[in-house]
């Protein structure tokens, strides 16, 4: 604190972006400010909601960089942000992908559906309701416009040049005019313009009929009532233009916000996104950052207009994103607004109590026993666990909880190599040396806890690896069953001793999780390797089966059984020699 006392002291009243940082000098927080002074000095001084103080407890170190202009500090913070991805920014997940319709910028165009927005040059319409309302407008359309359908170019005609919805580029020479007269007729279509069509197709209806062509008649039939039924899934607003716009509305409660995004195309209201997150800053500015990195990092197409709320600064957004921002006051535009906020509003109260819940279950479980160890809360967690049957096929797992959840991208697996079947103590001893001499190495994050999956026995090998050997600061836990195999007991402590926590605590229905994931994944682990061995040890004895023709018949059969079963031709035709196949055969005959 004392540190961060003299960096306050000399703070600049200048716009900028700071950046807090964790004891592992991890960066956990980018914000902006107009006055850096005024900013930073908040976050130390007064009081905070529960997140903010949370966040603030964490903070050990700070840096900033001065901009010359608000908007300069706006763009460095999105930059920082997705640079160095901190925890406690909002995090955009980008699974709320929506299809969209696009006609590729080729020589012969194809239309697709598509989830992703690429800058090349082609033309995209949509988000779509759902995926079966675009699936549907694309088999409409391809029925009506005969543009390409294939991948690659055959050379020769396919089965849609017949049924009338391809003009065969493969083999003719297709006029530019064409495609684009083509293009023009989809583009007013997905724009608002299906009635013209609409009414084009009842005339090609009616000519059919009287041409006595009934079958025609009725696939144009078909075609009209799908655009009546396409058409009408989507919700009609009081608009009267096309323009395609996305409408942001926004709450924060208790130190949460929540942000719903209206889209609407071609008038229409035709899906909304909703956004709830925890949020640690200036209101206005997390608002403000989460709008341009809702187009920046997710799965969005940028409309020709946005509209906001008047308290955001318009313009700045304006500049950072080149889309024309509106703020209205009055009229049809602000009634939108308003109820886009309005259900922000309602969604943040419907979810709060489950976030608390959660919260409780994940975070507050990690200060619970924290303040049971008498230790700093643990946000990291390590566990590990050794699995192997009457001590052959020995393997280790670790598993990761931070905050209070499963973090898998951080898992690791390990087989033993040096310690000596049954030696649990030993294959513990080589698992914690070999992951915490690479974490000092690359510098990794160390946990804020250790678990061992075990009692006094195992919390001395990890006690005697990490502070002995390599000289590090870890608490070390021990979790002990009972004679259910269930959890019973945490021990803490040199020499340990049994840390009282409540079974019905979050605290322990925590380490009942870790304990339980890492049984659970070395278990695995152990029986995958144990049926790899199994599986390949029995081609083992065959003279000439090595390790590429296992994985060549394992690959071709995909079972042991399969492979017993089979036929000598059968083993030729998967790739092995007569003679080879031969020894094969005679093999399992013999067992």
């Amino acid at each position: 604190m004392n540190e961060i006392k003299q960096k306050l002291a000399v703070l600049p009243d200048q716009p900028g972006c700071y950046l807090m940082k964790d004891r592992q000098g991890t960066v956990i927080y980018v914000g902006k400010a107009k006055v850096l002074k005024n900013r930073v000095r908040s976050y130390f001084t007064g009081s905070h909601n529960e997140k903010t103080a949370r966040l603030v407890s964490e903070i050990v170190d700070f840096d900033y960089i001065v901009t010359s202009s608000d908007l300069e500090a706006f763009l460095l913070e999105l930059n920082l942000i997705k640079l160095h991805d901190p925890k406690y920014n909002i995090m955009l997940k980008d699974d709320k992908t929506y299809p969209y319709l696009k006609i590729t910028n080729e020589p012969h165009p194809r239309l697709l559906m598509v989830r992703k927005v690429k800058k090349d040059r082609a033309k995209y319409f949509g988000p779509y309701p759902n995926a079966y309302a675009a699936a549907e407008t694309k088999k409409l359309l391809d029925r009506i416009y005969p543009l390409r359908k294939c991948d690659v170019m055959p050379n020769r005609v396919c089965l849609y040049y017949h049924m009338g919805q391809c003009l065969a580029p493969c083999v003719k020479d297709v006029p530019k005019d064409a495609y684009k007269e083509m293009i023009q007729e989809i583009t007013d279509f997905l724009n608002g313009g299906h009635e013209y069509v609409k009414t084009e197709l009842e005339e090609k209806m009616y000519k059919a009929s009287e041409a006595l062509d009934f079958e025609r008649a009725k696939e144009l039939r078909d075609q009209i009532a799908n655009i009546d039924q396409i058409m009408a899934k989507q919700k009609i607003t009081k608009t009267t233009d096309f323009t395609n716009r996305d409408i942001f509305g926004f709450a924060v409660d208790k130190g949460w916000m929540c942000v719903q995004v209206f889209f609407i195309r071609q008038g229409k209201l035709i899906e909304r996104d909703v956004s709830l997150f925890p949020s640690y800053g200036e209101p206005l500015d997390e608002f403000t950052t989460f709008i341009a990195r809702f187009y920046e990092e997710a799965n969005h197409l940028k409309p020709s207009e946005i509209i906001i709320p008047k308290e955001v600064d318009a313009e700045m957004l304006q500049q950072a994103l080149d889309i024309k921002v509106h703020a209205p006051h009055r009229g049809y535009k602000k009634e939108m607004l308003d109820l886009a906020t309005q259900n922000a509003h309602v969604k943040i109260d419907e979810k709060f109590n489950m976030l608390q819940r959660q919260e409780e279950r994940t975070i507050g479980a990690c200060e619970e026993l924290g303040d049971a160890m008498n230790i700093q809360t643990p946000l990291r967690i390590e566990a590990f666990d050794n699995s192997h049957i009457f001590g052959s096929d020995t393997v280790s797992a670790m598993v990761v909880f931070e905050d209070g959840r499963p973090r898998k991208k951080d898992y690791r697996k390990f087989k033993i190599q040096t310690a000596s079947a049954h030696d649990d103590y030993g294959a513990m001893r080589e698992v914690l040396r070999r992951r915490y001499q690479r974490v000092v190495k690359e510098g990794l994050p160390l946990p804020d806890l250790l678990v061992t999956d075990g009692g006094k026995g195992q919390m001395e090998v990890a006690r005697e690896v990490l502070e002995d050997e390599l000289g590090l600061d870890i608490p070390i836990a021990g979790l002990a069953k009972d004679d259910k195999h269930k959890t019973a007991q945490l021990l803490y402590g040199n020499p340990p001793q049994i840390i009282p926590l409540k079974r019905t605590s979050e605290g322990f229905y925590l380490l009942q999780r870790i304990q339980d994931e890492v049984h659970r994944f070395a278990i695995n682990f152990h029986r995958q390797l144990r049926e790899k061995n199994a599986l390949t040890s029995q081609l083992d004895d065959i003279p000439g089966v090595g390790p590429k023709r296992k994985q060549q018949m394992l690959k071709h059969f995909g079972s042991m059984k399969k492979i017993k079963e089979a036929t000598e031709e059968e083993l030729i035709a998967a790739g092995l020699p007569k003679n080879l196949a031969s020894a094969v055969i005679a093999h399992f005959l013999k067992k």
